[in-house]
């Protein structure tokens, strides 16, 4: 153990002579006065690790010691020890930003356990968790050479998102690595599921078919109605499950989640075919068939999602929900704080559906900005952008205000992201469109066994662009590369998150519903 150096300061040290030989017998460097003044000195000229602080002494008050060492060392963790158990005091020292509070008489092994707590929380934290970690990646292989549904799947990814915030906080990067491998294996293993069985989910006849972006709001939303009270829809475009597993704090401090799923994005897994389905109710061949003036194909020019609005009316109307509603797309800061103003308004509504389109903006920037990629160099960079970035957003202030209210709340996505690492060569023409993730056109040239392969898309009830166009379907961490200026062309995207493809990540999406505690 490193040299940890403690100040007991204490009217009456001589009495607790037998708790610092404890101490030292453990390998602590123990320090000791009987005054504030004394202390105030002491932290000046020493490099302590902590200070135990009597919160009685004559003199200088230990609430008064305490402002005066805070004053100095900000940082450095101070614990009051106090024979008052007077909710007051309790209150000036926790609002003095102390580590913690200990009511005398305090026994050795409470101080032990006090020091642990505040000078070895990480580090304990750390070994924990990649000891727990690798009891579990055993388990987890096994459970990926069996035979897995979709709530098998929804759970190993649920698990593997955790540990990837667990171990993302630790400095063990090995253990990241070894996850690295099984997150791997586990999009391998997720791939060939979805090949084997996406084509029958879509057609009705697999046991496992899970909740898709065209059935959510029938079977999961809708039903939420029945309630008297306001409902609020939040869709944050592009989040991944990981990110709302670290919002969810923030969420809990105004509401309390009464049910978490995953659900799956339907393919291609971007928003012009995921959320357009998820409003419409329908699939993309489908919402072009029967609402032909609501849908832009792939190579039309201007937004491919400007009737979202429109296919919710009409998805309302199908099913008979005759209630009032609004519908907010928020693309940039003024609209949003547009809508924090509007707010009050809305609670006139029984359905409020807001989208909110800052992390895929983000997902985007970090593709094309030097600067964000440094920022969200890594999926806990990523993670924690997107945390940083609720917490001080307009978004935040509406969430706040629905809580406030007592109303409900769903939150959800329309697809995730991938960080993608492998480049996959395909060639198409001119007309072929940009996505790194899927192809869609009529000319396509690929090796068969890097994709999943869809040459009728109407089995999969996607719109057609020409006779024969066909869709092809990245997996993992792929991403497709052209092979003209291809070494620029992989340097440049490689690393970066994208989305359109099939991953764990990109389809295992989550949908939160949320009552407040108001």
């Amino acid at each position: 153990m490193e040299n940890v150096n403690i100040l007991w300061v204490d009217d009456e040290i001589d009495l607790l002579k037998p708790h610092i030989i404890f101490l030292k017998g453990k390998g602590y460097e123990v320090g000791t006065c009987n005054n504030g003044a004394e202390a105030i000195e002491l932290v000046q000229e020493n490099p302590y690790d902590i200070v135990f602080l009597d919160e009685q002494m004559p003199g200088l008050s230990g609430i008064e010691t305490l402002a005066e060492i805070k004053a100095i060392y900000p940082n450095l963790p101070v614990v009051m020890i106090t024979k008052s158990e007077e909710e007051r005091i309790m209150e000036d020292a926790i609002g003095s930003n102390i580590a913690d509070y200990l009511i005398k008489p305090v026994n050795p092994n409470q101080i032990l356990l006090c020091l642990k707590k505040n000078l070895d929380n990480k580090k304990l934290i750390s070994e924990k968790n990649t000891f727990d970690y690798q009891q579990e990646f055993r388990n987890i292989s096994m459970e990926l050479s069996g035979k897995l549904d979709f709530n098998n799947w929804a759970s190993i990814y649920r698990k593997l998102s955790g540990w990837d915030i667990k171990l993302g906080k630790t400095e063990d990067s090995g253990m990241l690595d070894i996850l690295g491998m099984q997150k791997n294996e586990a999009n391998q293993a997720f791939g060939k599921y979805i090949d084997k069985n996406y084509v029958s989910w879509l057609n009705g006849d697999a046991e496992d078919k899970p909740v898709m972006s065209h059935t959510l709001l029938k079977e999961k939303v809708f039903p939420l109605l029945e309630s008297e009270k306001p409902l609020f829809m939040i869709v944050i475009d592009n989040l991944r499950f990981d990110q709302w597993k670290v919002l969810q704090p923030v969420f809990e401090e105004l509401f309390r989640v009464s049910n978490e799923e995953v659900y799956s994005s339907i393919l291609p897994t971007t928003t012009m075919y995921a959320r357009n389905a998820m409003f419409a109710g329908l699939m993309p061949a489908e919402i072009k068939r029967k609402y032909p003036k609501l849908w832009v194909d792939e190579d039309a020019e201007g937004s491919k999602n400007q009737f979202e609005a429109e296919l919710l009316e009409e998805n309302l109307k199908r099913h008979g929900k005759n209630v009032k509603h609004s519908y907010h797309k928020i693309l940039n800061l003024h609209s949003a704080r547009k809508l924090v103003d509007n707010m009050p308004n809305l609670m006139q509504n029984k359905f409020n559906v807001i989208v909110y389109n800052f992390v895929d903006m983000l997902s985007h920037a970090r593709t094309e900005m030097e600067v964000i990629k440094e920022l969200a160099s890594d999926e806990p960079a990523y993670r924690s952008i997107t945390l940083s970035w609720f917490e001080h957003s307009p978004l935040y202030e509406m969430v706040k205000f629905i809580a406030e209210k007592g109303a409900r709340l769903v939150l959800t996505t329309d697809h995730g992201s991938v960080r993608v690492k492998d480049p996959v060569k395909v060639i198409g023409d001119k007309n072929t469109n940009t996505n790194l993730r899927y192809k869609v056109g009529k000319s396509l040239n690929y090796n068969k066994k890097e994709v999943f392969e869809v040459r009728n898309p109407e089995d999969i009830f996607l719109p057609r662009i020409n006779v024969s166009s066909s869709y092809i379907f990245s997996y993992n961490t792929d991403f497709l590369a052209y092979p003209n200026n291809y070494n620029y062309y992989v340097n440049y995207y490689r690393n970066t998150f994208q989305h359109g493809g099939i991953s764990l990540e990109e389809m295992l999406i989550p949908f939160i519903v949320m009552n407040s505690k108001q």
